[in-house]
């Protein structure tokens, strides 16, 4: 059977400084979508990288006293180590300066130029370095950057233009016929109003700077012209999945795309990389998602440059890796802005993880190693109403993972998982094996204890895309000795799978609590 393609990618990430949570945030939410659909059966290509042409590149590896490339080198492997260390299953990383990004580049702009879309003329208005952005003089306030507040310079500069206006009517009647295709709906509202503000013609070149890929001469002029950052960076998401090498990957995969972004590049995914591709007669991707900001107790943004940034690993090497995905997910509604902070964090450990997980697979563990020296009972003939809204909720909640995560709502998916393992906590309180051991009532403390640990085998495959590591801990405590990643959910999710008789293993605490002072 042929399975479904689905492609999923983050943006590429500057070079100009080493990553954050925010990069890990996004990189970490597209992992989850990748992970769950390799698991639902789908042939799944994730991709990240890094940005690295551009003045702020340009002007980081001046003041760190090296070449832009040089930095580029150094910064990269900061994330790929980070990456390493989150267990990210990216199946490829792209790099601007790579030669198969920059044929991709190269291809694609003389495309545009044979399109009639390039012509040279003058750009003469504010910029910002630190978000490569173009503004108008009605955007900027009080001299700063209406995303970052930081000041914008004054360009006045000879600059091939594109075309970007003769897109508008199209983009904005693409974007009407289909309303999914930016998400959320405020940030699909965002953009409708902006392109109905009309859309100018986009500066895509710059003079003042040589770190980038030339633009190939229109028109006769006497300065050499880089392409503009973000028109070399889009095409990461055409070139990192073989656009000129390898056509045949490139048309499975390319109608299926997913664009995860932060809020802050909402603009340049939105509006600049659709009228790209307008010009080129390429399909426009499947979706943009768009987040929200993880902020500080003040409600600011968490960044390095306002002095808040998190380090993922100073909290990975404290709290553990599966926690932080896991907080990171559940806490904060994905599209929306939500809070970090180290109450929170450790409230929802102890709560959800250690409290209702933990204890669900300690208990049972416990129960069945005592009751049935560690054996899987056999699977129970004899239902009553009680289990059978178990079962029956087991297979719901199966279900509406997999529709949540379709429709890129993390916390959703994740509350629908523990109303089964709150509830299968509650079924164990209920039943009791402990009395009915002492009862010598065998047959209905096998089926008990056997339901609990189906629960936890089904909830393992839920929660394996989130927590990978605590989740493959959780399958091998039952006794089933393959990895979570070899099975889908097709043939796995439904009721009744653990084999009885298979031998189970008490394990150390997954989620400790962690005790505050």
């Amino acid at each position: 059977m042929n399975k479904k393609p689905y492609y999923i990618t983050t943006p590429i990430y500057y070079v100009n400084d080493v990553p954050h949570i925010g990069n890990a945030y996004t990189t970490l939410a597209a992992d989850i979508l990748a992970r769950f659909h390799r698991l639902d059966g789908y042939d799944v290509f994730f991709l990240t990288g890094t940005d690295e042409h551009g003045q702020k590149t340009e002007k980081a590896a001046e003041k760190n006293k090296t070449t832009p490339l040089e930095l580029a080198d150094r910064v990269v492997e900061n994330y790929r180590k980070l990456w390493k260390h989150l267990q990210i299953s990216n199946d490829d990383f792209i790099r601007t300066t790579e030669d198969r990004h920059k044929k991709v580049v190269l291809d694609i702009i003389q495309k545009v130029i044979k399109k009639g879309d390039i012509y040279l003329g003058q750009y003469e208005d504010w910029y910002c370095i630190p978000c490569e952005a173009f503004w108008t003089e009605t955007q900027i306030t009080d001299g700063n950057c209406p995303t970052c507040s930081r000041k914008v310079e004054k360009l006045k500069e000879e600059s091939y233009f594109f075309r970007m206006s003769k897109y508008e009517k199209e983009l904005l009647a693409h974007i009407e016929k289909n309303p999914d295709f930016i998400q959320p709906e405020s940030r699909r509202n965002e953009v409708v109003s902006f392109i109905k503000t009309g859309l100018r013609d986009l500066s895509i070149s710059r003079t003042t700077i040589s770190w980038g890929i030339p633009v190939p001469e229109i028109e006769k002029t006497n300065k050499k012209h880089i392409l503009y950052v973000w028109f070399d960076a889009l095409i990461n998401y055409l070139s990192g999945i073989g656009y000129l090498e390898n056509s045949s990957q490139f048309n499975h995969y390319w109608s299926t795309a997913i664009h995860l972004i932060g809020k802050d590049i909402l603009r340049f995914h939105a509006v600049y990389w659709p009228t790209m591709l307008l010009s080129i007669g390429l399909p426009l991707p499947k979706k943009i998602f768009a987040h929200g900001w993880i902020t500080g107790k003040s409600g600011e943004k968490i960044s390095k440059s306002k002095g808040n940034a998190i380090d993922p690993y100073a909290v990975t090497q404290e709290f553990g890796l599966d926690p932080l995905r896991y907080f990171l997910f559940r806490e904060i509604p994905f599209g929306l802005d939500g809070e970090y902070s180290r109450e929170a964090f450790i409230h929802r450990v102890n709560s959800d993880l250690a409290n209702d997980y933990g204890n669900l697979l300690s208990r049972t563990l416990t129960m069945v190693q005592k009751y049935c020296k560690g054996v899987v009972p056999q699977k129970p003939k004899n239902l009553t109403s009680q289990d059978q809204l178990l079962i029956n909720l087991s297979q719901k909640v199966v279900q509406e993972t997999k529709d949540h995560l379709q429709a890129i709502s993390f916390s959703k998916a994740l509350i629908a998982i523990w109303t089964l393992i709150g509830a299968t906590n509650r079924y164990l309180e209920t039943m009791a094996p402990w009395k009915l051991a002492k009862e010598g009532k065998t047959q209905e403390l096998e089926k008990t204890l056997y339901l609990c640990l189906e629960v936890l085998r089904i909830s393992a495959l839920l929660t394996y895309a989130f927590m990978p590591e605590s989740s493959q801990k959780i399958w091998s405590a039952l006794g089933i000795q393959d990895k979570i990643e070899e099975h889908t959910l097709l043939e796995s999710s439904t009721w009744g799978h653990i084999q009885e008789g298979q031998l189970t293993h008490i394990i150390p605490p997954l989620f400790p609590r962690i005790q505050t002072s």
